[in-house]
């Protein structure tokens, strides 16, 4: 069993700036990629970034040089660094692990989701 637990969500004014954070325990043997998902209420949930364990990273067009993943691989946990916060970017985000676990069987997680609300 595989657990993300996230956190760093909540309410802020447009341009203000929110961290994220999402620790991923149990079966693990090693984490592939980990990444930030959202959804809006009414559209389908999309990606905002991801990074491999080598440390690649990849971005939604609408929040690059905004937002900033990052990840301790030693602490199985993601971050996401996100500054200058629009209205558009009010969503649930959703943490996501794809992993190897003891059993050498490749597996996806996600999250619970943590709200984030950016107000005009």
């Amino acid at each position: 069993q595989v657990q993300l637990v996230e956190s760093g969500g909540g309410l802020v004014q447009a341009g203000g700036s929110l961290r994220l954070s999402c620790a991923a325990s149990g079966n693990i043997f090693s984490i592939n990629s980990m990444g930030w998902y959202r959804q809006a209420p009414g559209k389908q949930r999309e990606l905002v970034a991801a990074i491999t364990s080598s440390g690649s990273t990849n971005y939604a067009d609408s929040v690059k040089g905004r937002f900033i993943i990052s990840r301790d691989n030693a602490e199985n946990t993601v971050y996401l660094q996100m500054n200058s916060l629009k209205p558009e970017d009010t969503a649930v985000y959703l943490c996501n692990a794809d992993y190897l676990s003891y059993s050498k069987t490749y597996l996806s997680v996600w999250g619970q989701g943590t709200q984030v609300t950016v107000s005009s």
